[in-house]
């Protein structure tokens, strides 16, 4: 693997992240930790296994865990393996968590699963399946800024300095010719970093024109009076790219790969019960977010419909697009170019695709060495 070399975005680096900020990241003593619903662990266990720890977001964009946790669908395929989730603000926390061994598995953002590849010099996770697939608007106050072409001089937030929004809006302003620090985010435009759960309350004060953000806070701000004026859609060929991915810790493959098959199976059922359910997915995805471990509250009508119809899910990990994200982290300044050959394994999701009669899936050339 060709030498990569990352410009440190903040002082005592020591997770493998474009951003070593973890703040607010839910990780340790606040990770947040929960059993599926509905569906008891029963029957036999895989390998022996008393449990699978798996990582996500309390988010839209997480869609398949979410749901799949909410109808017992990964714990089906597990028997009587538990499946334990931890709940992550960020994807910086959740790379530390699967180093650590406190998960084993974890739906995550493109970002954080190439940083986490590189500075572990390809040693410490792959990406073993897709999930999601856009779900990321540039919502602004409409009184602010009534189209792209009045972007100079305002303030637009990501939700967090190098993360996959960060480094798409560093990417789109400087094809617009807009010169912008990617670190300090000052230049023509402003980028201020804010977690999403802050976005919506900076949003209504004024502090903030506008968001470059996933779902559900996009549609939280069109809610509080924003106007979506890009889907980051319309910037990708065919409309795709990755926005959620599935990692696994690579000793964890090795020791147990008929656990990870059984998490794919219940990852690839879910999401065709969500493809043929879509009403019924919307309200379990819901639920979940309501329970005090995930979001504490389910999300208003005007908010959760918009939210959930924005966001495609997908078995196929996009991996051109993994290739292109990375591309444009290079562009801003945040890396130097990765080798990211390696970086995926989906023999066991095509394993799983094939069983259920589903296409297979590319990995761009990326796959294992």
């Amino acid at each position: 693997m060709s030498a990569v070399r990352f410009r440190l975005l903040a002082a005592a680096a020591t997770v493998p992240v474009l951003v070593a900020a973890l703040g607010a990241c839910g990780y340790g003593s606040d990770a947040k930790k929960n059993t599926a619903a509905n569906v008891a662990p029963k029957g036999a266990k895989i390998d022996g296994l008393d449990q699978v720890k798996i990582g996500l977001f309390g988010n839209t964009t997480h869609a398949t865990p979410l749901i799949g946790l909410q109808k017992g669908l990964f714990q089906k395929e597990l028997g009587g393996t538990e499946v334990k989730s931890s709940i992550f603000n960020a994807g910086p926390a959740e790379i530390e968590a699967l180093n650590s061994g406190a998960i084993d598995i974890g739906w995550i953002g493109p970002s954080p699963s190439i940083n986490g590849w590189v500075k572990s010099h390809g040693k410490s996770l792959k990406i073993i399946s897709g999930s999601a697939s856009g779900g990321v608007s540039l919502v602004v106050n409409p009184k602010k800024i009534k189209s792209l072409d009045d972007l100079k001089g305002k303030t637009i937030a990501t939700p967090q300095l190098g993360n996959t929004q960060d480094v798409a809006l560093l990417n789109y302003l400087a094809d617009k010719g807009y010169k912008v620090d990617a670190t300090s985010g000052k230049g023509d435009v402003t980028i201020q970093r804010t977690d999403n759960k802050v976005t919506p309350t900076a949003f209504e004060q004024g502090s903030i024109d506008g968001a470059w953000v996933p779902e559900p806070t996009a549609s939280k701000l069109v809610a509080a009076g924003g106007k979506s004026i890009l889907d980051e859609k319309k910037l990708w060929k065919n409309g795709k790219f990755v926005i959620t991915n599935v990692i696994v810790s690579q000793s964890f493959l090795k020791e147990h790969p008929k656990v990870v098959e059984a998490v794919l199976r219940g990852s690839v059922k879910t999401n065709a019960w969500i493809r043929s359910n879509p009403v019924d997915a919307r309200e379990a995805l819901n639920a979940k977010l309501a329970d005090p471990k995930i979001a504490g509250k389910a999300l208003p009508a005007n908010v959760i419909d918009p939210a959930f119809k924005n966001v495609d899910i997908t078995d196929d990990p996009l991996a051109a697009t993994l290739q292109e994200e990375a591309d444009h982290a290079v562009k801003a300044g945040l890396l130097t170019k990765p080798d990211l050959k390696g970086i995926y394994d989906l023999t066991l999701l095509n394993k799983v695709l094939k069983a259920e009669g589903r296409p297979q899936v590319d990995d761009a050339g990326l796959g294992s060495k």
